[in-house]
């Protein structure tokens, strides 16, 4: 018997009682379930009085006649206001650019379409407001590149894996910068990168991008003080610490130490900071300029990790929610005699940021000025850690009480737990999306575009409560269209275009409404194909969304095309012997639907090359021929490389996030196999240019 009360109350929270799984099966979440995620959702319901008083407060503020902080239309329609302010009532608009309208509801009580794309400040009667007007669609890649129809192509990269003299262990942004300029004489349009999220100073265990202490900051790791303040001042830092012997054995190694690594990167940057603080450096103006410009959200996430390096140090626990509860609240005065106390320690990841935030501008400008029209495309994580410097900073905004997955599926039985927080969706409303606004920006601040991780997260996400296994979830539901607008306008503003990673299990219409904003969706080789085998033709491919051979959460496609996956996945004991064959029994019939595809074209397969070669540069042109706006090639399949970045499902027994490519960054598309390659690419997307126009 179902608990009518229960259910009512969850679908009031934006919960889904009913929902149906990747089989095409419905599903309905247990009573259980649904009393742990209302309490994660600040709503408890563990007996009949708490549903009635949960149901009651939400109902009064969810008919509440007072106005939220910021609404959000599309330009050219009115926004309805009949639910606040009768027909015909007076009000004022401020116009983001300071003009001022003094204006009329009509007699529907509707404010005009007519204002333009942006943030407006709205007042009627004794209401104030923030109108957030968003353009019919985003920046695109017709845009960027300056074509009716375009065909661009670019690469994608997993930052750390770069390399260069004197990084130090793992890439940074100069090898960016130099990976930037090469990719843009050769053709490229675009450079995507991994994920450059604030992680943790005092914890340098956690390294995966897509588990960060926030997404309004960034990871200062990866900067290169010698492309600031020259090589000459960042190799006496090095030195003064005695770091110049640990530091070239860290290069020489062929997968990244994340934990020695960056205790040796942060000592040096230490070093480096103090005498840039006891000198008359011309740099200061700038560094206060920045500082300035950052405000509230840099002051808190550097106390955050100035807290967290007083606690490591004494052993104690770095996540937040067991902290001393003075600490807790970011506005506390204990936290401010704190911050007092340690004004050094915070100025010291303050300029870490800065020293970051310099390094991407430049690689940017680089990007750009080399001939790019995209340049550096960014990648949003789709949440925090609950543990983090956002969750502390916007308790109000995120729920650090669940963390985000997925539903049990034919891919992973026992469901995906992601160790982040998302959003709350009741909270953004409350706070004008604040949080989400201001992350949007600080990711758009540094790149021609982003990528959203899981976009499926605007609309709905699977939600589970902290220690409960991943079935044990439910599917949260979002204002898709606020965000969809929000994210629209924010591109516009940036002159930025839009990419969403549509994998997976997408609710009806999503696709629909990324393609009318011009967001991009993305559709990947490996997975074009139907259960038979049988591989997309290159017609058949949209031209809504990009196209790339694979992922960093998929095989490479050499690796791919040699079971590289299967062979892991047994080594490792996620798949038994028997298991194992039949992967690679199919995998087989995979390996030849995807050479009769590519055998369409007569071109192919006409060298005396290795089977796998010839298939990569099949692929390489497959997807340049296929009516997609973009084309991302990541590195490893331009290289050729068998081995994948990530493979999910595991922790520490796979080298996950860690792996080097052989050669300098400078020199990488030099590569026979890459330069070739690329060449095919350019060719083929020249080709679908003038077929297409």
């Amino acid at each position: 018997m179902s608990n009518a009360p229960l259910e009512i109350l969850a679908s009031r929270a934006g919960l889904a009682v009913d929902w149906i799984d990747a089989n095409g099966r419905p599903q309905k979440v247990e009573d259980r379930v649904l009393r742990a995620v209302l309490a994660g959702l600040g709503h408890p319901a563990d007996d009949d009085q708490q549903i009635r008083d949960s149901l009651q407060q939400l109902q009064q503020q969810q008919q509440s006649r007072h106005l939220p902080p910021l609404l959000t239309a599309d330009v050219g329609q009115a926004l309805d206001l009949a639910r606040y302010f009768a027909p015909l009532t007076p009000c004022q608009v401020q116009l983001e650019d300071g003009q001022a309208l003094q204006l009329q509801l009509d007699d529907a009580s509707r404010l005009t379409g007519l204002l333009p794309p942006g943030y407006h400040q709205v007042n009627v009667e004794d209401e104030r407001f923030i109108l957030a007007v968003a353009p019919e669609r985003c920046y695109s890649v017709a845009d960027a590149v300056d074509q009716a129809t375009p065909r661009a192509w670019g690469l994608s990269v997993q930052l750390y894996a770069l390399r260069r003299s004197g990084d130090g262990g793992f890439g940074d942004a100069q090898a960016l910068e130099e990976l930037a300029r090469q990719a843009a004489e050769r053709g490229a349009e675009a450079l995507a990168i991994s994920p450059l999220h604030a992680m943790f100073s005092s914890d340098p265990q956690r390294y995966s991008p897509y588990s960060p202490s926030s997404r309004l900051f960034l990871n200062s790791l990866y900067a290169a003080p010698g492309a600031i303040f020259g090589e000459r001042a960042w190799r006496n830092a090095i030195e003064s610490c005695g770091l110049s012997e640990q530091w070239q054995a860290l290069e020489q190694q062929p997968l990244i130490d994340w934990p020695q690594a960056a205790q040796a990167k942060l000592q040096a940057m230490r070093a480096l900071y103090q005498g840039f603080c006891h000198s008359e450096h011309p740099l200061h103006p700038d560094f206060a300029s920045y500082r300035q410009a950052a405000g509230e959200a840099l002051e808190n996430h550097c106390r955050f990790e100035a807290i967290q390096a007083q606690r490591a140090a004494r052993g104690e626990p770095l996540d937040w929610r067991q902290w001393p509860e003075h600490w807790r609240d970011p506005a506390s005065p204990a936290l401010a005699r704190f911050a007092e106390e340690q004004a050094e320690e915070i100025g010291f990841h303050a300029f870490c940021q800065w020293l970051i935030a310099r390094n991407l501008q430049r690689a940017q400008s680089a990007a750009r000025s080399s001939g790019m029209g995209i340049g550096l495309i960014a990648d949003l994580a789709v949440g925090a850690d609950g543990g983090g410097s956002q969750a502390w900073s916007r308790q109000d905004q995120l729920l650090a009480a669940l963390t985000v997955g997925a539903p049990p599926d034919i891919l992973n039985r026992q469901g995906q737990g992601w160790g982040i927080s998302a959003f709350s969706p009741e909270g953004l409303q409350r706070h004008g999306f604040r949080a989400f606004i201001e992350m949007l920006r600080a990711n758009f601040a540094h790149a021609g575009g982003l990528r959203i991780d899981h976009v499926m997260g605007l609309q709905r996400l699977w939600v589970i409560p902290l220690g409960a296994p991943p079935s044990d979830g439910a599917y949260l539901y979002y204002p898709v269209d606020d965000l969809l607008r929000l994210l629209t306008l924010e591109s516009h503003r940036h002159q930025a275009i839009v990419l969403g990673e549509d994998l997976g299990t997408v609710p009806d219409g999503l696709r629909e409404k990324l393609a009318a904003r011009a967001m991009l969706g993305m559709r990947v080789l490996l997975f074009e194909q139907d259960h038979g085998c049988h591989f997309k033709p290159i017609l058949d491919w949209p031209d809504n969304a990009l196209a790339t051979t694979s992922t960093h959460d998929l095989p490479t496609l050499n690796g791919w095309w040699h079971g590289r996956d299967i062979d892991w996945n047994l080594r490792l004991g996620l798949v038994d012997e028997p298991g194992a064959l039949q992967w690679r029994e199919h995998r087989q019939r995979e390996r030849e639907g995807l050479r009769q595809a590519l055998a369409q074209d007569p071109q192919n397969f006409r060298e005396e090359a290795h089977e796998a070669d010839q298939v990569l540069d099949a692929s390489v042109r497959f997807l340049g021929h296929t009516r997609a706006p973009l084309v991302l090639l990541p590195l490893e399949d331009a290289l050729g490389i068998d081995e994948q970045a990530n493979l999910p499902g595991t922790l520490d027994t796979h080298p996950n996030w860690r792996r080097r490519l052989a050669s300098a960054s400078r020199h990488l598309l030099d590569d026979a196999d890459a330069a070739r390659r690329l060449e095919l690419l350019a060719c083929a997307r020249q080709q679908a240019l003038e077929r297409d126009r």
